[in-house]
């Protein structure tokens, strides 16, 4: 099974993180995010972030994941290569992710191949298969 694709968007990037359940497709949603910024089969595993997510519902935990990893970018200079031992609970109607993201801080060696502003909202769908996200770029 494909970890993910990409589909045309009029202005923007949306794609598809494929997984026979909700860890498995936010972990490939997260290596989406980072393909669009780099490549992240040439990230090296060189850092372990522990994270803690909380959202209302799976899009907005979804939605709160990714953010994360946008903003451990902006602020750490930190890419994503893979994320391990993620789950997904939910406790008293709040849905939770704790998860390690594995990966390394910027660098000259890794070249930067496009930008992502923000996900959004727009199309953002979680099906038993796949997770759809759209991000602006």
């Amino acid at each position: 099974m494909k970890r993910y694709e990409f589909f045309e968007h009029t202005a923007d990037v949306k794609f598809r993180a494929y997984g026979k359940n909700a860890e498995e497709q936010f972990s490939n949603a997260a290596l989406a995010l980072t393909s669009v910024m780099f490549n992240p089969d040439k990230i090296e595993e060189k850092i372990t972030k522990p994270i803690k997510i909380n959202g209302n519902d799976l899009k907005s935990l979804l939605y709160n994941f990714l953010e994360e990893l946008l903003f451990l970018l902006d602020t750490e200079s930190f890419i994503t290569r893979k994320v391990t031992g993620i789950k997904i609970s939910e406790i008293n109607k709040k849905h939770i992710l704790t998860a390690n993201l594995v990966g390394d801080k910027i660098s000259g060696k890794y070249e930067n191949i496009g930008a992502v502003k923000a996900v959004t909202y727009n199309e953002m769908e979680i099906k038993k298969d796949y997770a759809q996200v759209v991000l602006d770029v």
